[in-house]
């Protein structure tokens, strides 16, 4: 068993390789492209729509609705980002019930990036709704005795934001494969319920923490709660 799709090597060429987790991304962006293009190019207004626009509309405005619920007060500017974040992490997870497919979440190389984007949208926001100065000084805050200690934390939760999604889908998708050769026969179905459920999860978390970073970014360093901005939501961090 294969600890990450790194490992699975199509092509290379000198310090130039072409595995798994490249392929996948690559395909998994090009369908995603491609589906949005299909289903929004005959957007209609009228009182009847047609199912894929109606399902991309609750999707679009459950997204907004839970980055505003998070403390953004103006969700439009944020939604690309964010969005992108659950929608790429989510079908990418989501696809695991395809015989042979191995998320691109399941490397460290992936989650790296993902966190790594995310470590370099908070200060594009927090620059961009306080100014340079507002958002700089809320590494001051409360004292500037506590500079180091907040861009430490910065690093810090970038590490933690990868980590955690890379181990989350590798320990999943190791427990699915090592009861799937011990019972073949019994577990397959819930497995990939429990798998699609497990998925749709660990989007929601890496999402809502970016969620809660750019807020505390864009609010001058007063960082919301995880916890009591997802209270009432049926999917809690």
């Amino acid at each position: 068993m294969r600890l990450s799709p790194d490992d699975l090597i199509f092509w290379r060429h000198g310090f130039v390789v072409l595995n798994s987790t490249i392929l996948t991304t690559w395909l998994l962006m090009l369908g995603m492209t491609i589906g949005s293009w299909l289903i929004t190019r005959k957007l209609v207004t009228e009182s009847r729509i047609p199912r894929w626009q109606g399902f991309l509309e609750i999707v679009v405005t459950s997204i907004e609705s839970q980055i505003q619920e998070v403390g953004l007060r103006d969700p439009e500017k944020y939604l690309g980002f964010l969005g992108g974040l659950f929608l790429f992490i989510a079908v990418s997870n989501l696809c695991a019930i395809l015989p042979g497919y191995e998320p691109p979440t399941g490397s460290l190389s992936t989650t790296s990036a993902l966190a790594i984007s995310v470590f370099l949208a908070t200060p594009f926001f927090g620059v961009l709704d306080q100014g340079w100065r507002g958002y700089l000084a809320s590494y001051l805050k409360p004292t500037p005795f506590m500079l180091p200690f907040n861009v430490l934390s910065e690093i810090s939760r970038t590490f933690a934001l990868a980590i955690r999604l890379f181990g989350n889908v590798m320990s999943g998708t190791m427990i699915v494969g090592i009861l799937l050769s011990i019972t073949p026969l019994v577990f397959p179905i819930f497995m990939n319920l429990l798998g699609l459920l497990t998925g749709m999860v660990q989007a929601y978390i890496f999402s809502i923490l970016a969620t809660v970073y750019i807020a505390a970014a864009t609010r001058g360093g007063e960082e919301p709660d995880p916890i009591t901005t997802t209270k009432g939501h049926p999917w809690k961090a």
